[in-house]
């Protein structure tokens, strides 16, 4: 038994390393999660762990708060353009790939027909932890990414219900089939309206509750995902759906103290993941493992290039996806946390075979996670399917709303379509008492000025009063005719920084020195002389500042200019 001092050592000691892990998994092109089932098992020769019942209640926790973030990073606006094949691969597919797996396991394991269709059920489902920390930093297609991240969050009850039901049948077959398929309806149902309406609710909260410290509103949006999932459940339905929902509702919606409730849940998720992946390598004893070694590899081998593409295929027959397309989609498939903590439901209930259960889907996940996660990538480019690499912010600005005035500093990247791309600051159409405070262009922060042009790319930290916050961002959102319902990753160069210089060259030396027209990266030649190529820049807003109310934009960059003029 492990005093209070050394158990807090070994936590300690866990979390460094499941983060160090992490810097190997990114270098390697490894998951990570595949090096902390490998360090759990490693601590399982020296730490004898075999409560399921714990390991469930933690697994279950995990993955409230990975669903929660994950649904907070997902764009609403390319979730809904693939909403249909994704919610069709969360049924649909799961019901196939577990028809077809559960077959393969009654010929190979020997099992009944419930108990074959039961480990079917177990693994039917692609995990969230798994596809989510695969596709993060990965230059997949828009299209297939959203339409596999949302697959991911939305198709945990479809396995959850199938899984229970067929434990109930083993316990009960006298069990009424009608019943159990209205549950399921039920289930899902209550798990989507439990979701809005508890997202709605976060959202109002988190805006008008007014606390004293701004680390609490992380704290708050925790709260709301465990309490949507726990009131969910009380009620029969389906807790992990709610949470996810509420989660894309909450990220959404304009927030108060966005960016640290961003921060702070990214952090608690890869704690959890972490401490949930390890906890369930401590759960495994790898002698075990070695008896079911051929089996585990016969299953996952169908698992990945039957099952999952025949459940994809037939549940996207008449979708509009490539081959290839479908192809990506059958192979990022990846099992993860939520199989293993179903695999615990058989162990609990006391299933004749509930280890066999256990042990094979750790193989079947180890095996997917180390084999498909490891080959996401090439096969992408292989097949063509990879579009322009995921931008990132270079520079940091803490995006807090200014103590308890109605004024905020948001963050709006351009894209390449956008209406404003080309256009001066001074011509934009921006609400009055709004200001661009920085512009950051690839490693260049740009102090802005009514000449400056914006470009394809461009990341904007603009001052803004609360009630003008929409109307700003659906100002440098808004896309050029055509190009709206275009969902494809766009083909070739981006034709912002290059498309300033033609504009601006047939009118060289036609303006006088305060109007001198923008080199070929779009930036005036007074701006680039505040240019700051610092690779961190930090602004922080307390939150105990008085009222702000920021100039109107263009009049004071005209005003600026107008000085500089009577100055020569």
């Amino acid at each position: 038994m492990l005093s209070t001092d050394n158990a807090i050592l070994l936590v300690a000691i866990l979390l460094l390393i499941g983060v160090i892990t992490t810097k190997f998994s990114a270098r390697f092109g490894l998951p990570s999660l595949v090096l902390f089932f490998v360090v759990g098992m490693v601590i399982n020769k020296f730490i004898y762990f075999d409560n399921a019942a714990v390991t469930q209640l933690f697994g279950v926790l995990a993955l409230i708060v990975i669903l929660f973030e994950g649904g907070l990073q997902t764009k609403w606006s390319n979730m809904r353009r693939v909403l249909v094949p994704s919610l069709s691969l969360a049924t649909f597919g799961v019901f196939l790939t577990t028809i077809v797996f559960g077959a393969f396991a009654i010929l190979i394991l020997d099992l009944d027909l419930i108990e074959g269709m039961l480990l079917g059920a177990i693994v039917g489902s692609t995990d969230a932890a798994a596809v989510f920390a695969a596709l993060g930093t990965r230059n997949i297609k828009q299209k297939l990414s959203s339409t596999l991240e949302a697959e991911s969050g939305t198709n945990d009850p479809m396995a959850v219900f199938l899984t229970v039901s067929l434990i109930q049948l083993y316990q009960s077959p006298d069990s009424n089939f009608w019943i159990l398929l209205v549950n399921l309806f039920w289930q899902m149902g209550v798990g989507l309206l439990m979701g809005l309406l508890l997202g709605k609710v976060a959202v109002w909260c988190i805006n008008k509750i007014n606390l004293d410290s701004s680390g609490l509103y992380p704290v708050l949006s925790v709260a709301f995902a465990i309490f949507t999932y726990s009131t969910t459940d009380l009620i029969n339905g389906s807790g992990l759906l709610a949470v996810y929902v509420m989660g894309v509702l909450v990220g959404n919606s304009d927030l108060t103290y966005r960016h640290s409730i961003f921060r702070f849940n990214e952090g608690f998720a890869w704690m959890m993941q972490i401490s949930m992946f390890i906890l369930m390598g401590l759960l495994v004893f790898p002698s075990e493992l070695i008896g079911i070694a051929w089996q585990g590899l016969a299953l996952s081998a169908l698992l990945m290039f039957v099952a999952r593409p025949v459940g994809v295929f037939l549940s996207m027959i008449f979708m509009k996806f490539s081959f290839k397309e479908k192809i990506l989609i059958s192979w990022c498939g990846l099992r993860g946390a939520v199989p293993i903590v179903l695999a615990t439901y058989p162990l609990l209930a006391g299933m004749e075979n509930g280890y066999l259960y256990f042990n094979m889907v750790f193989f079947i996940v180890l095996t997917s996670a180390l084999i498909q996660g490891w080959t996401i990538t090439p096969l992408a480019n292989w097949l063509g399917l990879t579009g322009d690499k995921k931008p990132t912010v270079p520079h940091s600005l803490e995006l807090v709303s200014i103590g308890k005035t109605n004024t905020e500093i948001i963050e709006v990247q351009i894209e390449d379509q956008a209406n404003v791309v080309g256009s001066e600051i001074r011509n934009l159409a921006l609400p009055e008492d709004t200001l661009i405070t920085a512009v950051i262009r690839g490693e260049k922060m740009i102090t802005p000025r009514g000449t400056t042009r914006l470009c394809g790319g461009d990341i904007l930290y603009v001052l803004v009063s609360k009630a003008k916050t929409e109307d700003v961002k659906n100002l440098f959102i808004a896309m050029k005719p055509g190009e709206e319902d275009d969902f494809a990753e766009p083909e070739g160069e981006r034709p912002s920084r290059k498309a300033d210089e033609s504009e601006a060259g047939g009118s060289k030396g036609t303006h006088s020195a305060s109007e001198a027209s923008p080199s070929p990266d779009g930036i005036a030649p007074e701006d680039r002389q505040e240019e700051s190529g610092a690779p961190e820049r930090k602004a922080e807003f307390s939150g105990q500042t008085e009222s702000v109310t920021p100039p109107n934009h263009s009049k004071y960059h005209e005003q600026r200019e107008q000085n500089g003029n009577k100055e020569k």
